[in-house]
This record gives C-alpha cells, structure tokens and sequence, in this order.
C-alpha cells in the first residue's frame, strides 16, 4: 500500500532502479521501512527480495559509522576523526604524486555512484591529482554491448526503447540473461509478451528460471554466442529472410557482414555450439516470422574477450531483418549495476569525458575545460581501463582513491588482484560498510547511502531518475561531494567541487550539453514532474528521447553500419589438464560483490554461500554426492564450494555465483583475457578441472 508521508525514491541496486518509497522508523537498528510506490511506470510497485530488505544496510549495526585509518604500530584499522582521516588521504596522495608524477595516483569508481558523484570523481581525478587512471567496475559490466552500439549506431545507450515497449513486440530473442534473478520484477515484461502471443527465446548454458519461461530455449555451450548469432544469420540469408528494402535504405556495410556470416555454415555452428540445426532454423522462423522483434543481451555474451564482436553478430541480426530503428524493434543491453549507464556517461571511464564525450576529441576537451574554468591541455590523456589500472597497482600505480567498488570480489583473477592492493604504497576507500576491499586500505572514509543523499541515477532505458534524501545520515557519516570537496580544498582547490547535488547537476547539464548524451534540458524539477526524463534531452522545453533511432540513426549519415565478425575460440579452451568449461553469475538473493546484501539476514538465510552447479553425468563421473565439497582449479587459482547438482545445465560446464569472498571466490579462477576493443575481462568462460576437495587426484574430464 501506498503512503503520502513517505519519500519517493528509488532501489539501491540493479539498473530497474525501481520505484519504492520510505518511511522513517526513528530507530538505529531499521532506521526507515519500504513502502509500495505503485505509480512508478518501470515496476509498477513490485520489488525483489533485495529491494524490500534494502534498508536493513542503513542499520548501525552492519554500515560504517566512523573513519578509520591504519595504526602502523599494530597495522589494525582504528577510529579516528574526520580531519585526522582527509589529512591522511590527502598526505598519502599528495606525497605520491610528488615522488612520482601524478600516474602514480589512480582512481577507481562504481556503476552504483549517482551520476553527480560519478561527474565529480571523473572531474577531481583529472583536474585536482592530474592523472589519467581512473576507471570504474561498470567496465565489468556493459561495456562489450556499449562498444558494439557505438560501432554500429553511433550512439550507446542500454536501451534504445522503454521496458513498455517489450510485452508488444512480436518476439524477443533473450542473450546470457537470467532475468528471472537478477530483475525479477523486469520478468513481467517476458510474461506480458507471451500472454500478448509474442514469443521468447532464451540462449543460455543453462535452463534458469528465466529460461524455463521460454518457446524456446538454445543452450549453447558457453563462449560459442557469436557462432550461434552468425549461424543464424547464414540461416536468414540462405532462406530468403534479409529485409532488403531496410538494408539498402538505412544501413552500409551489409555484403561484408554478409560474407563473413555465410562463411559460417549451420552444420559448422552446430558443431561449436552444441545447439542442433533444427533447432537454429526453429529460431530464426520464430524470430523472422513475427512482424517485430528485438535481441536483449546481457553479460553472458559481453562478459567474454570476443564480447564486442559477439554483440556485433546479434546486432547484425537485427539490421538484416529490418528489426532496428523502427517501432517496437531493436537491440538493447540489459545493462546491470544501478548507475552503470549514467556512469559510463559523465566521466568515470579512462577514455571518457562528461556527455559521453571522447576525451581524445579535442572539441569534447575544449567545450568541458571550458565549464570547469580550465586550459584543454591541462586535461590529462585517456588512461588504463578497469583491469588494467588494478593489474598496475604497486607498479607504476602507488596510491589508489577507490570509491563505490569491491574488487577483491568482484575483479577477474581476484587473487591476484588482492595482492596488487596489498601492494600499493596507500589505499583510501570510501564505502558505506567495511568490505572486503576496505578491510586492506589505509584510511576508510564512511560515506552515505542511497536513503540519505539526494541525487540521480540513469537506468536501463536511459532514463534520469531523483533518488530523494528520506534519511538523516548518522553523525560520523559525510556524502561523497562532502569527500572530494574536502580533499579537493586540501589539495589546493578551493573552488569547482560544491557539496549540494543539485548545484552538481546543473554544472552537469552544461558540461554535457551538446553531447552524445545530454542532460542540459533536464532538471530535478523535471524528473520529478514526469518521473524520469530520457536522454538526450537537448533544452528544456524537450520532451526526451524515449525511443531512438526512428528517424535516422546516430552516426554521421544517419545510417547503421554492419560491422562484419567472425568466429573466434575463447581466450582459454579446455585440455586434458582442465576439461570443464566454468561460467559464474549471480543468484537472486545476493547482488554483485555481497558487500551489502551478505549483511542483511533474510538474504543470507535464502542464499547462504557459493556452490558449484553440475550436471548428473559430470557428478556421477567424479563420484560426487549433492553437497560434498567440490574443489573447481583454474590456471589462475582454486575455490571451495558444496556441489549443486542438476540437470539444467550442460555437462560439459560448471556454473558458480561470484557474490562470496574466501575459499567459494570465483572470481579468483576466472581469465582476465581482454576484449581488444572494450577492455571488457572474459568472466564468462574459462577452463577448469573438478576435484573432490581434499581429494586432488579425483579429477572429472
């Protein structure tokens, strides 16, 4: 039920960002309770498991209250006052760029930061260290679909159409997504879409809940996406499918992306992928055969060091059978953390500046320098991307201010990404609890939350939202514009960081006007009058952009480009010494690195701890029982987990959760191979070997 008193805001994790309000509580241990917000469009009032307990963070017994810094004596973090702690994080800075050039410095941000606080990160690591490392964990998250929009639109944004458009397309083709547990309340879409007669397909190594809901569901084996979207294509072309009149009219590049897909013979696909030839054919029917459709990726196939290209083959799907710039077609990112669009967009990112500009672009650094009251040539460089900045740490990176991100988790090749922080010369977190990351720095910094900070958020659909301050934040507690304002002052800027997130975003708005992504005809007003305006939105008698593309697309000419691909194997394939395939993911109960969701009860208590899924023969063939412990060993390192047994998914693959630090990480096995154009890290394949734990000679092949 609704309540008038009650604030408006939003969820604090995926990018739904759904609607919710709060009721303050008046107590420490709860301190406010969620509230149905039913006229919120995207959820309509439903939450998740993790929405509904969200304010259980916001407790005092589980959120940090207070900073700490490391005592060198004893090398325990211990309290210490705020003055005590900004001037260690400024000495420890200031001291490093000084004896090594401000590279030494990095900065390291999170898709769950508001686009102010993103804008501010990106604007304090350039003009106030002067260094070009900075770059966020949202690099982990979307960027292959990110730089495959780019390539073949002009323009990259999660969606380029509203969720409302979903249950009224014709058939929707669903990539790598378990939507059914990472945005659960996103499922009805899928639901309305069949009950309207539209069809789903659900590619996936696995039969989640998600793909239980599916016409049909394709179970490729795991790094083969891109051979099964070219097969497809061989198919559409091969019987005649090709939307001609759409090709010539609002395309180039088709005979090379055609060539490279004929290349690609559906016996050959069925080959590498494991999906049968009947069944391919059955999906491109499905998929042709419906007036409209759309493709939906999601980390399965982005999450790979071939992810640019594999999202490129799917977007070449759709512009050869006329499903792209028109209504109620299309291809989209389901992009995953809750500012994981809006923080590509204004900064975070190595090669990016505020607008989604190009930092290499001379009018982009011109038109920014000139907001923030500075020559362009000051402006440093593009930098390292997300894990090559952490694989640099105690190298040529000395000092590192990380804000809003959990590597020790959540970083491929984890282990060693641990050992890379351990070995930086200073380390500032600031978090809103002492994860894992933050158990190593030198000074951690207790920053506020979602319910206690006014700010914006862009979602999936590339719509700005107002998340509203419900909550005073405990004493000992500052916002992260209160963080940089303070070390911008020690560092000798007095001026251009204000602490009011409002003041932020108008400041914003002007540095990202005229860019790919425009926010200037966006104000809170705004958002809230119409609950969320779309980028771009140029003025501020626009009405936003809901849908793109249907007029022309955002390239020069206003035509899409094929961009032509062809198979790759994964950077690591399966051998005789590791021949199990591992893919990792997320169970709905946990979000991401758990930093906050392992501190809530009622989660732990659904989804306790890491595991390992495997098929019944694969179990049978190493004589494992339904939760022994089973050791998975990559060339990278070894995690524990009790066996999960079941038929649902291939048995040539192992599936584990990525949400648990310890001895369960699986990250520590994954490969950091790297996309060549996205950077993006290859978490969702890698090869691994089973074994009894305790037991190293009982390994499954």
């Amino acid at each position: 039920m609704s309540d008038a008193t009650a604030v408006p805001t939003h969820c604090p994790y995926c990018a739904l960002q759904c609607g919710m309000s709060l009721r303050p509580t008046g107590t420490p241990e709860l301190p406010a309770e969620v509230v149905e917000r039913t006229g919120f469009p995207v959820n309509r009032g439903a939450l998740c498991g993790k929405g509904r307990t969200a304010p259980s963070v916001l407790s005092s017994r589980v959120r940090l209250t207070e900073p700490l810094v490391r005592c060198p004596d004893t090398g325990a973090l211990r309290p210490a006052t705020w003055e005590e702690a900004l001037s260690a994080v400024a000495e420890g800075l200031s001291r490093t760029r000084a004896d090594h050039g401000p590279d030494a410095v990095g900065v390291f941000g999170g898709g769950g930061l508001t686009n102010e606080k993103a804008y501010t990160l990106g604007k304090f690591a350039r003009l106030v260290l002067g260094t070009s490392q900075i770059d966020y964990n949202g690099r982990f998250c979307m960027s292959s679909a990110a730089a495959a929009h780019q390539r073949a639109f002009g323009l990259d944004r999660g969606l380029p159409f509203p969720l409302e458009d979903i249950p009224k397309t014709g058939c929707v083709i669903l990539v790598g997504s378990n939507l059914a547990e990472t945005m659960p309340p996103a499922l009805r879409y899928l639901t309305e879409l069949r009950e309207n007669g539209g069809k789903l397909i659900v590619v996936d190594p696995r039969r989640t809940r998600t793909a239980e809901q599916a016409d049909l569901h394709l179970a490729p084996r795991p790094g083969t996406d891109l051979a099964l979207a070219l097969g497809m294509l061989h198919l559409v072309v091969a019987e005649g499918r090709v939307d001609e009149e759409f090709v010539a009219a609002r395309t180039d590049g088709w005979a090379a992306a055609r060539a490279g897909a004929m290349s690609h013979w559906p016996e050959q696909v069925e080959r590498i992928t494991g999906v049968s030839l009947p069944r391919l054919r059955e999906a491109v029917a499905m998929f042709c055969d419906a007036g409209t459709g759309m493709v939906l990726t999601a980390r399965g196939p982005e999450q790979q060091s071939k992810g640019t290209d594999t999202v490129g083959a799917w977007i070449n799907l759709c512009l050869a059978t006329g499903r792209a710039g028109r209504p109620l077609s299309g291809y989209g990112c389901l992009t995953g953390q809750g500012n994981g669009q809006g923080g590509r967009e204004h900064g975070q990112k190595a090669d990016q500046l505020p607008g989604y500009r190009k930092l290499d672009d001379p009018a982009a650094r011109e038109h920014v320098a000139g907001v923030w009251g500075v020559d362009p040539e000051t402006l440093p460089g593009p930098g390292r991307s997300a894990y090559e900045l952490l694989d640099a740490l105690g190298g040529d990176v000395k000092a590192l201010l990380l804000m809003g991100s959990n590597p020790v988790v959540s970083a491929p090749r984890a282990a060693h990404v641990e050992g890379r922080l351990r070995s930086l010369d200073f380390l500032a977190v600031a978090d809103v609890v002492l994860s894992e990351t933050a158990e190593l720095a030198d000074v951690v910094l207790p920053v506020t939350q979602w319910a206690e900070e006014t700010g914006t958020m862009t979602n999936l659909e590339g719509r700005v939202l107002l998340r509203r301050r419900a909550l005073t934040p405990p004493g000992g507690v500052r916002s992260d514009l209160e963080v940089m304002h303070a070390l911008a002052g020690l560092l000798g800027w007095e001026k251009g960081f204000p602490t009011d997130p409002e003041e932020v975003f108008d400041e914003l708005r002007r540095a990202s006007a005229g860019g790919p992504a425009d926010y200037a005809g966006i104000s809170y007003r705004r958002i809230e009058e119409e609950q969320g305006v779309f980028w771009p939105c140029p003025e501020p008698g626009h009405a936003g952009t809901p849908r793109l593309f249907l007029d022309r697309f955002a390239t020069p000419d206003g035509r899409a480009r094929f961009v032509p691909v062809v198979h790759r194997a994964a950077a690591e394939e399966t051998d005789a010494e590791y021949p199990v395939v591992l893919t990792t993911g997320r169970v709905v109960s946990q979000y991401q690195s758990g930093a906050q969701t392992r501190r809530v009860d009622e989660l732990n208590a659904a989804a306790p701890g890491p595991f390992v899924e495997l098929h019944p023969r694969l179990a049978e063939r190493l004589g494992v029982a339904e939760g022994e412990r089973l050791a998975v060993v990559s060339r990278r390192g070894r995690a524990v987990a009790p066996a999960r047994i079941t038929p649902s998914i291939r048995p040539d693959t192992v599936f584990m959760p990525f949400h648990w630090y310890g001895e369960g990480r699986a990250n520590t096995l994954v490969n950091p191979a790297l996309d060549p154009v996205s950077r993006m890290p290859e978490f969702k394949v890698c090869a691994v070997r089973l074994e009894r734990a305790g037991d190293a000679a009982a390994t499954a092949g």
